[in-house]
C-alpha cells in the first residue's frame, strides 16, 4: 500500500506535486539541494491553500493537516522509506539520470520511481536503475494543485502492476489520466511545443508583435493566454530543453528551436521566473 510518497525537486513542480499529495493524505518527504529552495516551497503551499481555502475550494483545517504531513530534507537518504518518488527537478537529462541511479540505490526494492519530465523517454531514464519495470513518467501539469490532467507514460519495461499503481495515485488525488506512449515530447508538449516556437518565429521574422500574436491566439482560438505568455510561465528554458529533445528525437527539421528562443536563453531572459521573457515581470 502506498501511503509515504518522496517527491525530488523543490521548484515550482516539485511543491505543487507535494501540495496534492500531502492534501489528499499522503505523508510527502520533499527534497531538494538547497535549503532556501525547500523554504520557499513550504511558504508556496502555505500560500495556495490559504487561497484554495479563500475560495472555498477546501476547508480551513485542512490546511494545517497537508502543512503536517510534509517534511522537507536535503538529505536524499531521507527518502528511503517512501513507497512511491516523484522526480520534479531540472529538465535536463544528465541531472534526472545522475538522480534516477542515485535514488534507485537508496529506496527500498518494492517503491516505484516516477519522472515529472515533460519530454525525456522514460525507457532511459529506467535503464540507469535496476528496477526498470517500477519506472514511469506521470507528468503534472502546471499549476499543479489546479490543473485537472497527469500525463501518464509507459517505459518499455514499465509493468502492469506499475502503472495500475500509478494509475490509482492519479485517481486518488481527484485527477484525470492520459496514458501516452514513450516518444519524444508525449502528447502534451508533442503538440504544445511547436505552437509555442511557431509563435516566436512569428515574432523572430516581425509577423507582429508578442502582444498581437498573443490576442490572435487568446481570441482567435479561445486560449486562456497566449503562446508566448505562456512560454514565460513555463520558463524559456524549459521551452529549449522541450524542442532540442524533440529536435533530438525525431531528427526532423519542423522541431528546430527558433533561434530567438535560443538566443534570450542565453541571454538570462527565462521568462517570469527571471523577471524578463517576452514580456516584462516586476
Amino acid at each position: 500500500m502506498i501511503t509515504r510518497i518522496g517527491v525530488l525537486g523543490a521548484g515550482q513542480m516539485g511543491n505543487g506535486i507535494a501540495h496534492v499529495f500531502a492534501q489528499f493524505g499522503y505523508e510527502v518527504v520533499l527534497y531538494d539541494i538547497a535549503s532556501a529552495q525547500l523554504d520557499k516551497a513550504v511558504a508556496t503551499i502555505q500560500q495556495n491553500l490559504d487561497r484554495q481555502a479563500k475560495k472555498g475550494a477546501i476547508p480551513q483545517e485542512l490546511i494545517k493537516e497537508t502543512m503536517g504531513r510534509i517534511t522537507t530534507t536535503q538529505d536524499m537518504a531521507d527518502l528511503a522509506a517512501v513507497d512511491f518518488a516523484v522526480e520534479a527537478v531540472t529538465e535536463y537529462e544528465p541531472l534526472k539520470l545522475e538522480i534516477f541511479r542515485k535514488l534507485d540505490s537508496i529506496i527500498k526494492p518494492e517503491a516505484y520511481l516516477a519522472s515529472n519530465t515533460s519530454s525525456i523517454p522514460i525507457t532511459k531514464i529506467a535503464a540507469v536503475t535496476s528496477r526498470p519495470e517500477k519506472v514511469i513518467g506521470m507528468h503534472f501539469m502546471n499549476p499543479v494543485p489546479v490543473m485537472k490532467l497527469v500525463e501518464v507514460i509507459r517505459g518499455h519495461a514499465t509493468s502492469d502492476e506499475t502503472f495500475a499503481a500509478t494509475a490509482e495515485l492519479v485517481a486518488r488525488l481527484e485527477k484525470e489520466m492520459a496514458v501516452s506512449q514513450d516518444y519524444p515530447g508525449f502528447i502534451v508538449n508533442r503538440i504544445l511545443m511547436p505552437m509555442i516556437n511557431e509563435a516566436v518565429f512569428a515574432l523572430y521574422e516581425g509577423i507582429a508583435t508578442a502582444e498581437d500574436i498573443d490576442k490572435g491566439m487568446k481570441l482567435g482560438t479561445n486560449q486562456p493566454m497566449g503562446p508566448l505568455t505562456l512560454a514565460d510561465f513555463i520558463g524559456l528554458d524549459t521551452c529549449l530543453a522541450i524542442m532540442q529533445v524533440l529536435y533530438d528525437g525525431f531528427k526532423d527539421p519542423k522541431y528546430r528551436p527558433c533561434p530567438l528562443l535560443v538566443k534570450m536563453v542565453n541571454a538570462g531572459y527565462m521568462g517570469r521566473k527571471s523577471g524578463r521573457g517576452f514580456y516584462t515581470y516586476q
